[in-house]
């Protein structure tokens, strides 16, 4: 089984940038497709971006689009998501998520998850 733990989070200003990690640990990471998500405050879970198995396709929501980018070193078994130009209201806990063979927008098609890393930035 993949297990999945995030790691970049921080405190940055309006405009800044950070990159999260997610790197996995166990077998066949590479048929993995994987995913961001996150949650703020009294908010449901939202989906960020996924990419697949190989790292060439990828999606993101429209309030990120342009400002994130993931990518993915099947040989690191470690997914990134870079993201710049960052906004008051992206503040909220990051999760990444994984299946096997899985994709998509909606966290129901993932069945693994990282603990959460917090991003948080201010005006």
């Amino acid at each position: 089984q993949v297990q999945l733990v995030e790691s970049g989070g921080g405190l940055v200003q309006a405009g800044g940038s950070l990159r999260l990690s997610c790197a996995a640990s166990g077998r066949a990471f590479s048929t993995y497709a994987m995913a961001w998500f996150r949650q703020a405050p009294g908010k449901e879970r939202e989906f960020v971006s996924a990419i697949g198995w190989s790292g060439i396709s990828t999606i993101y929501a429209p309030s990120v689009k342009g400002r994130f980018t993931s990518s993915r070193d099947n040989a690191k078994n470690t997914v990134y998501l870079q993201m710049n130009s960052l906004k008051p209201e992206d503040t909220a806990v990051y999760y990444c998520a994984g299946r096997q063979y899985g994709g998509g927008m909606n966290p129901s098609n993932y069945d693994r998850w990282g603990q959460g890393t917090q991003v948080t930035v201010s005006s």
